[in-house]
């Protein structure tokens, strides 16, 4: 009866533990110089929350159910941010994202422009394009809806430049071999191979701004943001309980529907 032996272990060479522990030294020594230069009195920090935790925590898990009403209006205009402001950036993206895609408009120049406009807007936190639109459009929901649609507008248009960068470009080949125009080949050639992975990049990005949009009314920005800073303020910890289990409901019935609408598109 023959026998198998596992072939023997390479020995592990002695510069890559050196550059293992190197690399957990400087990491190491980055924690402890960023720590020490924060300059936080800890007992104190300690001391404070070990009181506020007895103070606030149990009137957080017992909501005031009286403002239920205030509260489920506020969570739906929430949601009506996220969605106005996905639905704008899924259309404003499509242009940005042909444009930076090498295998669209083969030149280095326009593709460069391209990803340079959408690094451009990837850059601002969604808060602070909410602060700018409050103050260019004043505090109400539709500047929550332009902070949306511009932050995520980024996002969407570098991971529509990748997907359309990733089509088979055979199909695009010999539909123009055939004699197919520049509009045939987008409707024909192109629109069926990048939409299904176009709408769950929408769809999963409308998850991620229903958290964001939750937080934008604290500037103003309308949604349910604006109860939370008010709550916050009146040290109102019964109505900050009902708002964050509003926001918890609402952001899990969401994640659950549209990961079932993306496992059927793609």
């Amino acid at each position: 009866m023959s026998t198998y032996s596992s072939p023997p272990k390479q020995p592990k060479s002695t510069f890559k533990k050196i550059k293992r522990i190197l690399i957990f030294l400087v990491i190491a020594a980055i924690y402890i110089w960023t720590f020490l230069g924060i300059e936080i009195d800890w007992g104190r920090a300690f001391e404070r929350m070990a009181n506020n935790f007895d103070r606030v925590i149990p009137k957080l898990f017992n909501p005031d159910w009286t403002a239920t009403s205030e509260v489920a209006l506020k969570i739906w205009e929430t949601v009506l941010i996220a969605f106005a402001g996905s639905l704008m950036a899924a259309i404003l993206a499509i242009p940005l994202g042909f444009l930076a895609a090498q295998n669209m408009t083969r030149s280095k120049i326009l593709t460069a422009i391209g990803k340079w406009i959408l690094s451009a807007v990837r850059a601002f936190p969604d808060i602070i394009l909410a602060i700018l639109f409050v103050v260019a459009v004043g505090p109400n929901a539709f500047a929550g809806v332009l902070a949306i649609a511009i932050g995520s507008t980024g996002m969407l248009g570098k991971l529509y430049s990748e997907v359309i960068e990733s089509i088979d470009m055979k199909v695009i080949e010999a539909m123009e071999a055939n004699g197919a125009n520049k509009i045939q080949i987008l409707f024909y050639g192109v629109m069926p191979q990048i939409i299904p992975e176009f709408l769950s990049y929408a769809i999963y990005r409308f998850e991620v701004d229903i958290r964001a949009s939750s937080i934008l009314g604290i500037v103003g920005a309308g949604g349910i943001g604006t109860m939370i800073i008010f709550a916050s303020s009146n040290r109102n910890w019964n109505e900050m309980g009902l708002i964050l289990l509003a926001i918890i409901i609402v952001v899990t019935i969401i994640d659950f529907i549209s990961a079932r609408i993306r496992r059927k598109i793609v």
